[in-house]
Protein backbone atom coordinates (compact mmCIF):
# COMPACT_ATOMS: atom_id res chain seq x y z
CA UNK A 1 0.00 0.00 0.00
CA UNK A 2 1.16 3.35 -1.13
CA UNK A 3 0.14 6.38 0.78
CA UNK A 4 0.38 9.94 -1.08
CA UNK A 5 1.21 11.84 1.33
CA UNK A 6 3.92 9.77 2.35
CA UNK A 7 6.86 11.85 2.08
CA UNK A 8 4.73 15.22 1.48
CA UNK A 9 4.99 18.05 3.81
CA UNK A 10 2.77 21.37 3.30
CA UNK A 11 5.95 23.08 1.20
CA UNK A 12 4.62 20.53 -1.15
CA UNK A 13 1.52 21.13 -1.48
CA UNK A 14 2.03 25.59 -0.99
CA UNK A 15 5.00 25.28 -3.56
CA UNK A 16 2.30 23.27 -6.17
CA UNK A 17 -0.13 26.05 -5.72
CA UNK A 18 2.33 28.89 -5.41
CA UNK A 19 3.05 30.40 -9.02
CA UNK A 20 6.54 31.01 -10.02
CA UNK A 21 7.97 33.38 -12.58
CA UNK A 22 6.95 31.39 -15.73
CA UNK A 23 8.70 32.77 -18.71
CA UNK A 24 10.54 35.16 -16.61
CA UNK A 25 11.89 32.32 -14.51
CA UNK A 26 15.58 33.06 -16.41
CA UNK A 27 15.33 36.60 -14.62
CA UNK A 28 18.33 37.75 -13.12
CA UNK A 29 17.48 39.00 -9.51
CA UNK A 30 18.27 42.91 -10.47
CA UNK A 31 15.13 42.13 -13.21
CA UNK A 32 13.22 40.73 -10.33
CA UNK A 33 13.19 43.32 -7.87
CA UNK A 34 12.63 45.80 -10.89
CA UNK A 35 9.51 43.86 -11.65
CA UNK A 36 8.41 43.84 -8.15
CA UNK A 37 8.96 47.65 -7.34
CA UNK A 38 7.30 48.33 -10.61
CA UNK A 39 4.24 46.69 -9.75
CA UNK A 40 4.83 48.02 -5.97
CA UNK A 41 4.38 51.59 -7.57
CA UNK A 42 1.38 50.53 -9.67
CA UNK A 43 -0.26 49.15 -6.57
CA UNK A 44 -0.34 52.39 -4.19
CA UNK A 45 -0.82 54.67 -7.27
CA UNK A 46 -3.76 52.83 -8.35
CA UNK A 47 -4.99 52.72 -4.00
CA UNK A 48 -4.31 56.35 -4.07
CA UNK A 49 -6.94 56.64 -7.18
CA UNK A 50 -9.50 54.73 -5.14
CA UNK A 51 -8.59 56.75 -1.79
CA UNK A 52 -8.76 59.80 -4.15
CA UNK A 53 -12.27 58.91 -5.47
CA UNK A 54 -13.31 57.55 -2.35
CA UNK A 55 -12.58 61.56 -1.11
CA UNK A 56 -14.41 62.72 -3.92
CA UNK A 57 -17.57 61.17 -3.62
CA UNK A 58 -17.35 61.84 0.24
CA UNK A 59 -16.94 65.73 -0.72
CA UNK A 60 -19.46 65.72 -3.51
CA UNK A 61 -22.06 64.01 -1.55
CA UNK A 62 -22.63 66.16 1.21
CA UNK A 63 -20.38 69.31 1.69
CA UNK A 64 -21.43 70.25 -1.84
CA UNK A 65 -24.27 68.46 -2.80
CA UNK A 66 -22.43 67.74 -6.19
CA UNK A 67 -23.86 64.32 -7.53
CA UNK A 68 -21.75 64.41 -10.89
CA UNK A 69 -18.91 64.93 -8.56
CA UNK A 70 -20.13 62.00 -6.14
CA UNK A 71 -20.09 59.59 -9.72
CA UNK A 72 -16.73 60.13 -10.41
CA UNK A 73 -16.01 59.56 -6.98
CA UNK A 74 -18.01 56.11 -7.63
CA UNK A 75 -16.35 55.48 -10.98
CA UNK A 76 -12.40 56.10 -9.42
CA UNK A 77 -12.62 53.95 -6.62
CA UNK A 78 -13.45 50.87 -8.71
CA UNK A 79 -11.18 51.53 -11.28
CA UNK A 80 -8.40 52.33 -8.44
CA UNK A 81 -9.66 48.55 -6.64
CA UNK A 82 -9.74 47.15 -10.37
CA UNK A 83 -6.49 48.20 -11.15
CA UNK A 84 -5.06 46.59 -7.60
CA UNK A 85 -6.62 43.53 -8.22
CA UNK A 86 -5.56 42.95 -12.02
CA UNK A 87 -1.71 44.07 -11.23
CA UNK A 88 -1.91 41.47 -7.99
CA UNK A 89 -2.94 38.78 -9.96
CA UNK A 90 -0.62 39.39 -12.92
CA UNK A 91 2.25 36.84 -11.73
CA UNK A 92 -0.33 34.41 -11.52
CA UNK A 93 -2.12 35.35 -14.73
CA UNK A 94 1.52 34.99 -16.43
CA UNK A 95 1.97 31.48 -15.04
CA UNK A 96 -1.41 29.80 -15.89
CA UNK A 97 -0.40 31.33 -19.57
CA UNK A 98 2.47 31.01 -19.97
CA UNK A 99 1.51 27.13 -18.68
CA UNK A 100 -0.93 26.59 -21.09
CA UNK A 101 0.98 27.67 -24.02
CA UNK A 102 3.91 25.11 -22.94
Amino acid sequence: MILAAEKGDITTIIGGIAPNWGPFGSLGNEARVMIEVVMAVAILLCLGIAIWGAAKQRIGATALRDTFSAEQGKGLIVAGLTGVFIIGSLGTLFTIVYGMAV
